[in-house]
């Protein structure tokens, strides 16, 4: 398998409003997770060894939370981000391959 910890990294970032703060663990799990298929489509995997980075701060104007989160990833083709589940500093952690598709393509 090639070198993928040796790629350049890209940061999935998104900014936005929590209007009250009880939802905020909520969010930022369903957040996450929509920048990690955004990811995938994209034909990147993350950095499992880069914590997400989630920052929020209350606007006392608008009596608002505003949120920024980022997660980082590895581009490795559209095909490969369907089963690597992500990079792990220099190990790949994937799941495991359906083989009888993979004998298929052969």
């Amino acid at each position: 398998m090639e070198n993928l910890h040796h790629k350049p990294i890209k940061r999935f970032n998104l900014e936005g409003d929590i209007l009250d703060e009880a939802f905020t663990p909520r969010l930022k799990t369903e957040y996450i997770k929509l920048l990690l298929l955004e990811m995938r489509l994209s034909g990147y995997v993350p950095r499992i060894d880069i914590d997400p980075d989630f920052t929020i701060e209350y606007n006392n104007r608008i009596e608002i939370f505003t949120f920024k989160l980022s997660l980082h990833g590895v581009y490795v083709g559209k095909k490969k981000s369907e089963w690597i589940i992500g990079i792990d500093g220099t190990q790949v952690i994937s799941t495991a391959q359906n083989k009888l598709s993979g004998f298929l393509q052969e």
